[in-house]
């Protein structure tokens, strides 16, 4: 019988902390008393988080976190799970929740784009004078995305405003709506929009993590899967039909899993299916094949012969 007794939270919440070192050694100690595993980062300008546990456990950090001044309201996205999501438990203070490297930082409480709940946001993604802009990364977007939405080609967050400044004529004059998964990038990007000049401007609210467990969409007009940053990697999101559309990296083929590159140097995200994994050594390329560090190498007690003849099948193209 499947054990449904744990629970993954995902939530952010803008808002001041005055003094983010004690912040974080609190919220530490809390975590690691009720045995909650996960990610959770704190700056000047609020907290951003992820963390997975029992549900009775979630219940107390999401009280928790509702006790302190100015969190009150703060909107947890929850997932029912098997188990613990996360190997570890870290809470760390950044410079900022989330980077978008701007000369002048954008306070999402001062500016942010309109905030459309599940059902408006599906509304406006029918409407065909409606831009819609994925403010994830591109292997984000590889996985899984909205029917129709613009893939910024972007490795890093931070470089979506250079991206969307060398392609501003495509957006000039439009309506726009932007998605990430949780929704905390979409609170700076959507006020960076309105400060670059773009005057109507939507964000979903909650995220695609919302879109999916709400009752009035079940995540219609999205293919694919969500990307998440923990051990399960991607999660289903429409509950009307399953389109794939992530691509096998080696062979081109409908492929949703993701193998990190055996080159702890390069570590790209390549969706790879098990047997491409295998003939191709977990790698992106023959140079990272043949990297003397290369964790799939090793893993598999592979000796440098014996990488060095695949490697030349693969260049010949004899498997």
């Amino acid at each position: 019988m499947e054990n449904n007794n744990y629970r993954v939270l995902l939530y952010y919440k803008y808002r001041t902390i005055e003094d983010t070192e004690q912040f974080v050694k609190e919220h530490l100690k809390f975590c690691k008393e009720n045995n909650l595993l996960g990610r959770i980062l704190v700056a000047n300008e609020g907290i951003n988080g992820t963390v997975s546990g029992l549900v009775e456990d979630t219940d107390k950090y999401m009280t928790f976190l509702k006790s302190i001044s100015g969190f009150e309201d703060t909107f947890f996205k929850i997932d029912v799970v098997s188990g613990h999501a996360f190997k570890k438990m870290h809470v760390r203070a950044k410079k900022e929740l989330v980077n978008l490297s701007l000369e002048e930082d954008i306070n999402p409480l001062e500016l942010t784009g309109k905030h459309l709940e599940p059902k408006e946001f599906m509304e406006k993604l029918e409407d065909p004078n409606v831009v819609v802009i994925d403010a994830r990364n591109d292997y984000e977007y590889d996985l899984g995305h909205f029917r129709g939405a613009i893939k910024p080609e972007i490795r890093n967050f931070r470089d979506l405003p250079g991206w969307i400044r060398q392609n501003k004529e495509k957006f000039e004059g439009k309506k726009i709506l932007t998605y990430c998964t949780g929704g905390v990038r979409c609170e700076k990007f959507s006020g960076w929009l309105l400060k670059e000049g773009f005057d109507d401007v939507s964000q979903l609210h909650g995220g695609i993590h919302n879109y999916g467990t709400s009752r009035d969409t079940l995540g219609k007009h999205w293919d694919g899967k969500m990307y998440v940053f923990d051990e399960r990697i991607a999660v289903d999101i429409n509950k009307h039909e399953h389109v794939i559309v992530g691509k096998d990296y080696f062979t081109g083929e409908p492929c949703e899993r993701y193998i990190n590159c055996g080159n702890p140097d390069c570590n790209k995200q390549i969706l790879a299916s098990e047997a491409s994994e295998e003939k191709y050594l977990g790698s992106c390329s023959d140079h990272c094949r043949l990297h003397p560090r290369n964790r799939y190498v090793l893993r598999k007690q592979l000796t440098s012969d014996m990488v060095r003849e695949q490697v030349e099948r693969i260049r010949l193209k004899r498997v």
